[in-house]
């Protein structure tokens, strides 16, 4: 990464207030990617008959405005598919059709579909092998000998700070080493801390999914983006190119650093809605879906992992949330207010791509709403056609 792109990045003034959706739409010129061609065979999503949106929706005992907020919490695209098909497709700000945006934590739930999907191609002989088998890692560091499912869900026991505010913070400086500044990506987990035993504690960590990402491309000979591309873009049809940040080593930075359009991002959540099937083929094997969006163990429930330092209202499988109830529903998401959520119950998966200028300029649910973005989808989904 060149000295001018390191600038960039660090003039975002990312979580400080400042409007992003200009910089989300444009990564792919502001900094060094790793390009995913479009697939050689094309999926266009069947148009269906148009629904509206319900007005309001209601959360923390409130009723309030969809418009309103979908206005405060700048959304770029809302795209509604009730069972593969089109019923709702709006566009402001930066956003379109055709234009790739910034996943940031959605991005790990792509990452969990490629970790399966090596496990089914026999790169990676079981997760409950330790991922310091495949991944070099420091003796006695956070990830010697810490089993592959306890990464994916976010329980090895590392130490780490999730603060999206505070410079000093883990995920702060897992940014830092992706502009080549202490270090690499791959040397940053290689290195880090253990806190707790682990197994024991969900604590949202943004390493674990780097982490994944250096056993993707170590356990498959590929970098993370070939491998997508392969077993994921070229079979579910993505119609646009996608791109992935690297680092000055070229590694992607598996955490945050995926874009694609609104329809392509779709494709993961129509993909584990359908438990992994594509169009008659398995694409992730079925079972691996089904355990990564359950919640199988009671330090994963809803209101038990940690973000941040502070309890989070939803549960949490591989690298997927999940919320509260056997309704089945479960949602990629990332920071401002960006989702791949999916409603299985009634054939739903909803991508909104966002901005919101307020995430992050605190800790609490008033700024960042993300609980309250899970209530809209919700609503969307639940709503009479």
């Amino acid at each position: 990464m060149t000295d001018q792109k390191r600038q960039t990045l660090a003039d975002l003034n990312l979580f400080t207030g400042a409007p992003q959706h200009e910089n989300f739409s444009r990564v792919k010129d502001l900094l060094d990617t790793r390009e995913m061609a479009s697939s050689s065979r094309t999926h266009a999503w069947p148009q269906g008959d148009p629904i509206g949106l319900p007005e309001t929706y209601e959360f923390d005992g409130t009723v309030r405005s969809a418009e309103e907020f979908m206005a405060d919490t700048d959304t770029a695209a809302l795209l509604v598919l009730i069972d593969g098909v089109t019923r709702y497709e709006r566009y402001a700000l930066t956003g379109g059709p055709d234009v790739q945006w910034l996943s940031m934590s959605v991005a790990k739930s792509f990452l969990s579909a490629l970790v399966g999907i090596a496990v089914a191609e026999g790169h990676i002989g079981s997760i409950d092998e330790p991922i310091s088998a495949y991944v070099p890692v420091r003796p006695g560091s956070a990830y010697d000998g810490v089993s592959i499912k306890n990464v994916l869900r976010m329980s090895s026991g590392a130490r780490w700070n999730e603060d999206y505010n505070d410079p000093t913070s883990d995920v702060y400086l897992l940014t830092m080493a992706a502009l080549g500044i202490g270090g690499t990506l791959d040397d940053f987990v290689a290195t880090m801390v253990r806190e707790s035993e682990p197994g024991t504690l969900c604590r949202y960590n943004s390493g674990e999914t780097q982490v994944l990402g250096a056993l993707v491309a170590r356990a498959t000979g590929r970098s993370v983006a070939d491998y997508m591309r392969e077993k994921l873009g070229e079979p579910l049809g993505m119609a646009e190119p996608g791109y992935w940040i690297v680092d000055p080593a070229g590694t992607e930075l598996s955490f945050a650093g995926l874009n694609l359009t609104a329809r392509d991002f779709a494709r993961l959540g129509e993909l584990y809605r359908n438990g992994g099937v594509w169009q008659g083929r398995q694409i992730v094997p079925a079972d691996w879906v089904r355990d990564s969006v359950t919640v199988a163990a009671p330090h994963l429930e809803p209101g038990r992992p940690l973000v941040g330092g502070h309890h989070f209202g939803l549960g949490y499988g591989y690298q997927w949330w999940i919320p509260a109830g056997d309704r089945g529903e479960f949602s990629a998401i990332g920071v401002y207010n960006l989702f791949v959520y999916v409603d299985p119950a009634s054939d739903t998966t909803i991508v909104k791509l966002s901005a919101n200028r307020g995430y992050g300029t605190s800790s609490e649910e008033s700024t960042n709403r993300e609980m309250e973005t899970i209530a809209f989808l919700q609503a969307i989904a639940r709503h009479d056609h």
